[in-house]
């Protein structure tokens, strides 16, 4: 009897082969630092790379939350590319948390399987060396969302999540958490709070700026350092 697609997303998820990621190749045409980096799209992370470089001149590790106003804007890719572009730069090493626990997607770009992760190291489940799994970009890890709790909110308000940040800050140059939409989930503003700065992530001609300025304020209110925006959706 075959499982029904229902029955497979509702499994247990699995501890990972500390292997697996990294002896999967990137194929994804949404990761341009890897299937095209010559590209414009390419250098435009390379550009925000660089602004958020020379916003740390003493080089202290930093984690960076990436959000958005609105739902599919390119957070979780442009999480990814900046990571890689960022893994460019000399001893550089660099992790991408999923931090999305409602609809987490980073494993999916990369072609990865999803596995216990974020969720479960915050539960005290799983430990920080099972849970980051480097990519096979030099430089670059995942840790992933892992399973969805009841409250995803409740989870990352935790102390715990502290406690973790300031460990992944001892292992990585930079850590950038792959956020919620702002507008409409209460995590984002409580990841930006705790992290040392926030890129808000803009589709070009899809968001109205009403919203991408309500984000922007709602963030800065509630404490998070808005570092700037980062722009998908252009074209060559």
């Amino acid at each position: 009897m075959v499982p029904s697609k229902s029955t497979l997303d509702n499994a247990p998820l699995q501890v990972a082969d500390p292997e697996e990621a990294r002896k999967a190749p990137i194929t994804s045409e949404d990761v341009v630092m890897v299937t095209d980096p010559r590209s414009l799209r390419a250098e435009q992370y390379r550009t925000l790379r660089n602004s958020i470089v020379a916003l740390n001149p003493e080089g202290a590790p930093r984690t960076v939350v990436l959000t958005s106003a609105l739902r599919a804007e390119g957070k979780t890719v442009s999480s990814v590319n900046l990571a890689i572009a960022l893994a460019e730069m000399p001893n550089t090493r660099v992790l991408v948390v999923d931090a999305n626990l409602h609809h987490p997607g980073a494993e999916r770009i990369l072609g990865l399987p999803r596995r216990q992760g974020l969720s479960e190291l915050l539960s005290g489940r799983l430990s920080l060396d099972q849970a980051v799994r480097a990519l096979s970009v030099p430089g670059v890890s995942i840790l992933g969302a892992g399973a969805t709790p009841k409250n995803p909110s409740e989870l990352l308000a935790s102390d715990r999540l502290k406690i973790v940040l300031s460990q992944l800050k001892q292992r990585f140059n930079y850590v950038l958490l792959d956020a919620p939409e702002t507008l409409a989930i209460s995590d984002a503003t409580l990841l930006g709070a705790l992290a040392d700065g926030v890129v808000l992530v803009v589709k070009l001609s899809t968001t109205p700026r009403q919203y991408v300025e309500q984000a922007h304020n709602l963030l800065e209110n509630l404490g998070s350092n808005v570092l700037g925006t980062c722009v998908t959706g252009v074209h060559e």
